[in-house]
């Protein structure tokens, strides 16, 4: 989970890859309209997401009920978006890859052929709801090397 540039997807495949899991990029589950909407630079308002929403979710349980587990890579950006993805699996954990405003800024300036302006990057972070302590959450800094990020995942899965 988080906003867009974080390492949510480049962190997931390695997890995916790494637990031998199948992968799911949450922005290929998002319908036509939404990502005319960000890619014409206009945030996504809670009405926007709830369909995407329910997409990731029905992934999800089917990944929970089938017993196979699985990575997906999506902002869930509210709280009130990831109790909606914990209906489809009580046990589901969020990663948090959290990295400074910069370099966020910074990661969406390099990237090419993404929907996804940097012009957006204030209406995510602004919406933008930290972990609470009662969620399953594990915060990253977002910065460090991917391999270190697995592994920390890793162990605190294993705990």
């Amino acid at each position: 989970m988080g906003v867009s540039a974080s390492g949510k997807s480049t962190i997931g495949k390695a997890l995916a890859e790494r637990l031998d899991y199948p992968f799911e990029e949450g922005d290929d589950l998002h319908p036509q309209a939404n990502i005319a909407k960000m890619r014409s630079g206009h945030p996504l308002d809670d009405a926007d997401r709830a369909p995407w929403l329910d997409r990731v979710a029905d992934w999800i349980g089917r990944q929970y009920r089938s017993g196979e587990g699985g990575v997906v890579s999506c902002s869930s950006l509210k709280r009130r978006y990831r109790d909606r993805l914990r209906q489809a699996d009580p046990i589901l954990a969020f990663v948090f890859p959290d990295p400074d405003r910069e370099t966020l800024r910074k990661r969406l300036e390099r990237r090419k052929h993404h929907f996804m302006p940097p012009s957006l990057l204030d209406s995510q972070l602004d919406a933008l709801e930290r972990p609470a302590p009662d969620e399953r959450a594990l915060r990253l800094s977002g910065t460090a090397p991917i391999d270190e990020d697995v592994d920390e995942i890793c162990e605190w899965l294993a705990r």
